[in-house]
C-alpha cells in the first residue's frame, strides 16, 4: 500500500510503527456552523483510507476531534443569544448527522474528543513547554511559542524558506501565507469573556494546541497518520509538529501526512456572497440523495483539486441509480473473481486511487461472468467504496414507488424552502400528504 506523504513530498510505501495496528488521526469540523460539502468532501476521504486500511487487514486506531471552544463559536452565541453548549450541541448534531448519511460511521472511532475535555491536559501540556524554554508568557497572561527554538520549523509546509518573524506574536488563528510567527498556545482573556482558570491568568487554549493534546493523548506520542484538508498544511499542522515534538522530544510526531485538495463551485471558491455556498441538507432539498454526493467524490482523486457543478452531481445520481439497477438482484455469494480482486486492490493501495477503483467496479458489473460470482465481487468492494450496494433492492424499489409527479413537487418544494418562502412550500406539502405520501424534514 503507497500513500502521498506532505512530509516528504513523496509516494511511499506505507508501514505502520506497529503493524497491524495503524494509529490516524483526523481534524474534525468546529462546530458553530453547517459543514459545507469541501468539508464533507475531506471526510469523505477520510473514511476512505480509514477503509482501505482495513480492507488491507490493518487494525485501525482512529480518532477524531470536534472544536467546541473556539472565537468562531463564541461570536455565533453572542449573536444568536445562545449558550455556546448550545451551539456546540446544536452543530455536533448536525455534523454527525452528515456524515452518517455520507455513510461514515462515528462508531469506527477509537475516540471522537471534544476540545473542551482536554483543556487541564492543555495546560499541562503548555507547562512542559515551558519548562523546557520553547515558550514564554507575555505581560497579559497569553503564552507563545518560541518558533526560533525550533531547528526543523517549516519541514512540512516549506514555510522556511521564506524569512520566519521570531519573536512576533500571532494571536489570531487568521495567518497568510507569509504570518510566520509564534503563535498563541494560551489566550488570554478579560474577566467578562469566556475563559479557563490557568496559571497564567484567565484565558483560552490556542487552536494548534488542542489537536496536538487530543491526538497524543487518545493515540500515543508517534501517530502513523495524520489526515486534514490542504488548507490546514500551514498553519495548524505546521504548528502542531513544532509543540509536540518540542514537549516529547520525540520525531516524527507523525509518520505520514495525508492531505485533501481544495474543492471549488462552478470553478470558482466556495462563498456565501456568491451564492455557490451549499451544505448537505440543501444537496438534499434539491433531489439528490446523499450518497450521490458520496459517487461524485469517489470519481475525483484526493489530492486532485475538484469542480463541483450540478451537472456532474445529476451525472454521478444517475450513475449511481444505474450501478444500483444492476446490482439490485444479485444473490449473496461468497465466492469473488480473483483477477478483478487484484485490480482493484491495485487501485486502491496506489495512493487510493478510486476513479481506477470505481472503473474497476463497473468492469465487474459489465463482465460476462455470472451473477453470483459478481454478486461477491462487487459487495466485497463496497466495503471500500461506502455505497450501500447491498441495499441496492431496497433503494431501488423505494424509488421506484414514489411517482414522477410527486417528485416534481418536492423539487418544487425543496426550492421554495431554500429561497425561505416557507407558506408556500407548506401548501405543497400538505398536497403531497394529500396525495397519500409523508413529508419528513430531516434537518
Amino acid at each position: 500500500m503507497k500513500l502521498y506523504n506532505t512530509l516528504s513530498h513523496e509516494t511511499e510505501e506505507f508501514i505502520p510503527q506497529k503493524p497491524p495496528v495503524v494509529t490516524m488521526y483526523t481534524c474534525g469540523p468546529t462546530v458553530y456552523n453547517f459543514m459545507h460539502i469541501g468539508n464533507l468532501r475531506t471526510f469523505v476521504f477520510s473514511d476512505i483510507l480509514f477503509r482501505v486500511l482495513q480492507y488491507n487487514g490493518f487494525k485501525v486506531e482512529a480518532a477524531e476531534n470536534i472544536t467546541d471552544i473556539d472565537d468562531k463559536i463564541i461570536k455565533k452565541a453572542k449573536e444568536e443569544g445562545k449558550e455556546i453548549g448550545e451551539i456546540t450541541k446544536e452543530y455536533t448534531r448536525y455534523f454527525l448527522e452528515d456524515i452518517q448519511k455520507l455513510n461514515i460511521n462515528p462508531e469506527n472511532l477509537k475516540e471522537q474528543p471534544r476540545a473542551t475535555g482536554y483543556v487541564e491536559k492543555m495546560i499541562e501540556f503548555i507547562k512542559v513547554l515551558l519548562e523546557k524554554g520553547v515558550a514564554y508568557v507575555e505581560k497579559d497572561g497569553s503564552v507563545y511559542f518560541d518558533i526560533s527554538k525550533f531547528p526543523n520549523y517549516g519541514k512540512l509546509s516549506g514555510v522556511k524558506k521564506r524569512e520566519l518573524k521570531s519573536g512576533t506574536r500571532m494571536l489570531s488563528d487568521e495567518y497568510t501565507k507569509d504570518d510566520v510567527q509564534d503563535f498563541a498556545l494560551w489566550k488570554s482573556v478579560a474577566p467578562d469573556e469566556v475563559g479557563y482558570d490557568s496559571p497564567w491568568g484567565k484565558g483560552r487554549p490556542g487552536w494548534h494546541i488542542e489537536c496536538s493534546v487530543m491526538s497524543q493523548s487518545i493515540l500515543g506520542n508517534k501517530i502513523d497518520i495524520h489526515t486534514g484538508g490542504i488548507d490546514l498544511v500551514f498553519p495548524h499542522h505546521e504548528n502542531e509538529i513544532a509543540q509536540s515534538e518540542a514537549k516529547t522530544g520525540e520525531s516524527p510526531f507523525v509518520k505520514y501526512w495525508v492531505h485533501g485538495a481544495h474543492m471549488l463551485v462552478d470553478g470558482k471558491k466556495m462563498s456565501k456572497s456568491l451564492h455557490n455556498f451549499y451544505t448537505l441538507s440543501e444537496i438534499v432539498e434539491k433531489g439528490f440523495n446523499p450518497l450521490s454526493l458520496r459517487y461524485l467524490f469517489l470519481q475525483t482523486h484526493y489530492r486532485q483539486e475538484m469542480n463541483f457543478t450540478f451537472e456532474a452531481l445529476t451525472a454521478a445520481r444517475n450513475a449511481l441509480n444505474k450501478l444500483r439497477k444492476e446490482v439490485a438482484d444479485y444473490p449473496e455469494s461468497s465466492a469473488s473473481i480473483k483477477e478483478y480482486d487484484s485490480q482493484f486492490l491495485e487501485a486502491v493501495n496506489d495512493d487510493l486511487n478510486m476513479p481506477k477503483a470505481l472503473s474497476v467496479l463497473w468492469e465487474v458489473v459489465r463482465s460476462d461472468k455470472s451473477d453470483a460470482d459478481k454478486a461477491a465481487t462487487v459487495f466485497k468492494f463496497d466495503e471500500v467504496l461506502g455505497l450501500s450496494l447491498k441495499d441496492a433492492k431496497t433503494i431501488v424499489q423505494k424509488e421506484e414507488k414514489i411517482p414522477a409527479e410527486i417528485k416534481k413537487l418536492l423539487d418544487e418544494r425543496g426550492k421554495l424552502r431554500k429561497d425561505k418562502k416557507y407558506a408556500e412550500a407548506d401548501k405543497i406539502r400538505e398536497k403531497i400528504v394529500g396525495m397519500g405520501f409523508k413529508v419528513e424534514d430531516k434537518v
